[in-house]
């Protein structure tokens, strides 16, 4: 289960509230546009696992909840809409048989390199693979989730520890030894807090103050990335910071975005299909 559907806390916006905050955003609004990140530029850029991985960290502790069961297929996923968006894969289009995204293979555009160790690798298995096959089926031969000996070969080992190497590397984690009684693990605590708080109050506004009501017009990395987090069980972690009535509001929101039809939204002109496909394998596993 999710954070969505789990969390005790109160999630009925009252109207006021809600009126409130409508104000506020309309005026934040009028002094920035809609879909501008701005001083993105000057940030370290960071994957959709990347992200998701950091976002499921405790700060000081260094490792994602023992809870969590979520987040390594939401991390697969975050594979596959990287590649998507960098152009290096895509949906088969739509045909009378298969309307569905469910249903629609993933198919190669480009096997050249993206220069991230954990995409070639999963490049290099929807190059190889014969016949093609569909994104939930993706999610689940890259977790290792199959019932076929001969399909094990596809599995991604170790995926959150080479993100978290990768994240070392960009001078945003640090790596340490804890003692846990009977073993000893490789944890790594956050060293550069600016980041995540910036990766934090990304996610915060594009619910409160820069929410347009329409995914059609929300930056598409955002978007994804608030499918990921909500796949992940870790959109908990990016809204325990606001106040009470805000968090309400920005669950609510978040709901309202990961309930919607992604059948409907992803057929709209301007759509992302690939998320909205991972989101409806997630919605169907």
């Amino acid at each position: 289960m999710t954070t969505l559907t789990h969390r005790a806390r109160r999630t009925e916006v009252s109207k006021n509230s809600e009126k409130k905050l409508e104000r506020e955003e309309d005026s934040n609004r009028e002094k920035s546009p809609d879909n501008e990140d701005s001083g993105d530029s000057k940030d370290i850029r960071l994957t959709l696992m990347e992200e998701v991985l950091l976002l499921g960290l405790k700060d000081k502790e260094g490792y994602t909840s023992f809870w969590n069961d979520c987040i390594s297929s939401g991390l697969r996923g975050g594979i596959l809409i990287e590649l998507a968006m960098r152009g290096r894969i895509y949906l088969e289009p739509p045909t009378m048989r298969k309307k569905r995204l469910l249903d629609r293979k993933v198919l190669l555009k480009s096997d050249s390199p993206t220069g991230d160790v954990l995409l070639d690798e999963t490049l290099k298995h929807i190059k190889a693979t014969e016949p093609t096959e569909t994104v939930q089926t993706w999610i689940e031969l890259l977790t290792g989730e199959t019932w076929n000996p001969f399909k094990l070969q596809y599995q991604l080992r170790n995926v959150r520890e080479r993100i978290a190497k990768n994240l070392v590397e960009k001078g945003i984690l640090t790596t340490e030894k804890q003692n846990f009684l009977l073993f000893d693990m490789t944890t790594h605590p956050v060293t550069n807090t600016t980041e995540k708080q910036r990766l934090v109050k990304k996610l915060q506004d594009s619910v409160l103050e820069r929410w347009v009501n329409d995914p059609q017009r929300m930056d598409k990395r955002t978007l994804a990335l608030l499918v990921l987090a909500h796949s992940s069980d870790v959109l908990e972690n990016v809204f325990s910071s606001l106040t009470d009535d805000k968090y309400d509001v920005a669950m609510n929101r978040a709901k309202d975005l990961v309930e919607l039809d992604p059948e409907v939204e992803g057929t709209k002109p301007s759509a992302t299909e690939m998320i909205w496909a991972v989101l409806a394998a997630f919605n169907k596993s």
